[in-house]
């Protein structure tokens, strides 16, 4: 990896993976292991969470195909070695989240995926990229479930919040898709929406009490849209700021 060139995201746009059937094997103990290293660095580097968490899915039965994305990942990091988390001291408890979904962006099973952070302030404190359990039949059912579970990820952080003395109401959750935030604000239960699992109308208690806000924010200010797909590089580069990485030297 040394002599390789770099690259400037850790996933092209153009990256559809699949399980590559038709494709040659590759070492198996390999290809965890590098996965493995790369898992454990999302701690501290959310810019790669995604890419990471996709190649993850293939660990079973890696191709030449799979292990190629991977190293594009490492061609990144080595581009951008002293990126890091910026923390700052004088930043304020106002606990905000952004959530967004990829509808039917997984190739394999049409499945989506969930994407969320959350912050303190201006201070990334959690984030995750996470396959949706069940297909979707909509963007907004996507979004939806998406939103529910970043909403159970908020009510976690509050608690602990609590237990430092700092007590928080009415967390804005901002989400790039109308359609959800009336759907969790309308207390009418329409048929359109009876097929989506019980467990993620809790959102709308939780909206109804004044637990959360859900906020509408357009799709290019969407900082989660980081953690569902690959993107262009100028979109990279403006979310990844956003997260809060910057170069420490």
């Amino acid at each position: 990896m040394e002599n390789a060139k770099t690259s400037k995201t850790p996933m092209s746009t153009s990256t559809k993976l699949d399980k590559d059937e038709q494709g040659k094997c590759i070492d198996q103990k390999l290809y965890r292991s590098m996965i493995g290293s790369l898992l454990y660095l999302t701690a501290s580097r959310p810019d790669i969470l995604f890419s990471v968490c996709l190649c993850a899915r293939f660990q079973s039965n890696p191709k030449e195909s799979h292990l190629f994305t991977v190293k594009r990942i490492f061609k990144y990091l080595a581009y951008t070695p002293t990126l890091g988390l910026w923390y700052s001291r004088d930043s304020s408890f106002d606990l905000h989240s952004y959530s967004d979904a990829d509808f039917g962006g997984y190739k394999v099973d049409r499945k989506s995926t969930s994407g969320s952070c959350q912050y303190l302030g201006s201070m990334l404190v959690s984030w995750f990229s996470k396959k949706q359990n069940s297909v979707a039949l909509s963007t907004t059912e996507a979004e939806y479930i998406g939103v529910g579970s970043c909403c159970a990820q908020i009510l976690w952080q509050k608690q602990q919040l609590v237990d430092y003395g700092v007590y928080v109401k009415d967390v804005s959750i901002k989400c790039d898709n109308t359609n959800s935030i009336c759907l969790a604000k309308n207390f009418v239960h329409h048929s359109r929406t009876k097929h989506i699992d019980i467990r993620y109308h809790f959102l709308r208690e939780h909206v109804e009490c004044g637990d959360i806000v859900l906020e509408y924010i357009p799709t290019e200010k969407q900082v989660a849209d980081i953690f569902t797909k690959p993107l262009d590089e100028n979109s990279f580069s403006k979310f990844r700021r956003e997260l809060g990485l910057c170069e420490l030297e």
